[in-house]
């Protein structure tokens, strides 16, 4: 369900011409956040999905530790995410695809459960796999049929 969420942010990404990954933050069962990539929108490279969740989060809970909060996102988080969890105190990440390029949950390098840090984030990921995973190909199929040489 939550998952879904997130896949549904993840489309408007995609709608809006950006990568299209969608983050959702719960809290008692509850969605008290909601949000998609915007990088190319505002051209910020800080302006991942789950940053902007987490932000939100903040507001919505009052404050910036999140605990007891899951954070629901398409695509495994990148170093950057992964450390915004962390200092966030969120309780546990829920993944869609992994990325081998580029994630901080296991696949590229470990920081959410790196004992050596104040806090580790219990994680799950592989949930929706397919679904995420084909909305990114999707996306960067279309972006490879476009010539470069193009007019706009």
């Amino acid at each position: 369900m939550f998952m879904g969420e997130a896949l549904a942010e993840a489309q408007v990404a995609a709608n809006l011409g950006d990568v299209p990954i969608g983050a959702v933050v719960v809290s008692d069962g509850q969605i008290v956040a909601r949000a998609h990539n915007r990088r190319e929108q505002l051209r910020d490279p800080t302006a991942h999905a789950e940053i902007d969740a987490l932000r939100q989060a903040a507001r919505a809970l009052g404050g910036w530790r999140l605990p007891g909060c899951t954070l629901y996102v398409t695509l495994e988080p990148c170093v950057m995410c992964a450390g915004a969890l962390v200092q966030a105190r969120v309780a546990r990440l829920v993944y869609g695809a992994a990325d081998p390029k580029a994630g901080a949950a296991g696949s590229v390098v470990e920081v959410l459960r790196d004992a050596r840090f104040n806090h580790v984030v219990e994680v799950t990921g592989g949930i929706r796999e397919a679904e995420c995973r084909a909305l990114l190909q999707e996306f960067f199929a279309g972006l490879r049929a476009i010539p470069r040489n193009a007019a706009p």
